[in-house]
């Protein structure tokens, strides 16, 4: 530390070790939330094996709604053709959330402007691949959703 040989260290050690100390702190202060932020967090499998999510009732043509499906967000919608469709309501960019957006026709994340198609597929924006489909069944008037 010291050039005198005494073994003390110098103001100049003293300054020079806090201001490497509080460089380390500021990284790690910075550094940490911007790499949770960029690494989606672990994909789990829903605890549910099937859900209601809805009723067929309730939804009409160009219509949806979100639900939940085990730990995750889930999509119903029902296309203007009378079609059910079900997704993980996770976008497969930054895993937000997606919602059907009836003005646009389709279903989109307001994280960073990405668009779905009704079936799923990316349409533009950032996500890379297209949203994980479920699988829809209809009893009586109860639209059930099941692991694709």
């Amino acid at each position: 530390m010291s050039e005198g040989g005494s073994g003390n260290p110098t103001r100049r050690d003293v300054i020079d070790l806090a201001i490497a100390g509080t460089g380390v702190a500021l990284a790690g202060a910075v550094g940490y939330p911007v790499a949770e932020y960029l690494v989606p967090p672990a994909a789990s499998a829903p605890a549910e094996s099937s859900v209601v999510a809805g009723r067929l009732s309730e939804l009409k043509p160009g219509t949806g709604r979100n639900f939940r499906f085990g730990d995750k967000p889930a999509l119903v919608v029902v296309t203007p053709a009378g079609e059910i469709r079900a997704f993980i309501a996770l976008c497969t960019h930054l895993n937000c959330i997606v919602q059907l957006r009836t003005d646009l026709g389709h279903i989109w994340c307001a994280c960073h402007n990405g668009h779905y198609g009704l079936d799923g597929s990316v349409l533009s924006g950032p996500p890379p691949k297209p949203l994980e489909p479920l699988a829809v069944t209809v009893r009586g008037d109860d639209i059930v959703v099941t692991k694709a």
